[in-house]
């Protein structure tokens, strides 16, 4: 029963922001804040979510691996006390 009321509060409140933020959005003709949308912006605006997504995989390789070299010389001098 309580997970019911949570949920319908959550859509009620979804519902009350689209309504409330449908008449700010479609001011000013709909243009954002750079303006008319043209080409060259969706291409910038692409490529840069491909360098992010880039950089996130990138990074997490990186510290994946760092983790991984951390735990393999623990490992080992656990090894390396007990003798095995």
């Amino acid at each position: 029963m309580r997970g019911s009321r949570l949920a319908l509060a959550g859509l009620l409140a979804l519902i009350l922001a689209l309504a409330l933020a449908a008449p700010a959005l479609a001011a000013d003709n709909g243009e954002g804040l750079l303006g008319e949308t043209d080409d060259k912006i969706v291409t910038v605006f692409s490529l840069g979510v491909l360098v992010f997504f880039t950089l996130v995989v990138f990074v997490g390789s990186w510290a994946q691996g760092a983790l991984d070299r951390r735990k393999q010389a623990r490992k080992a001098g656990i090894r390396q006390r007990t003798g095995w």
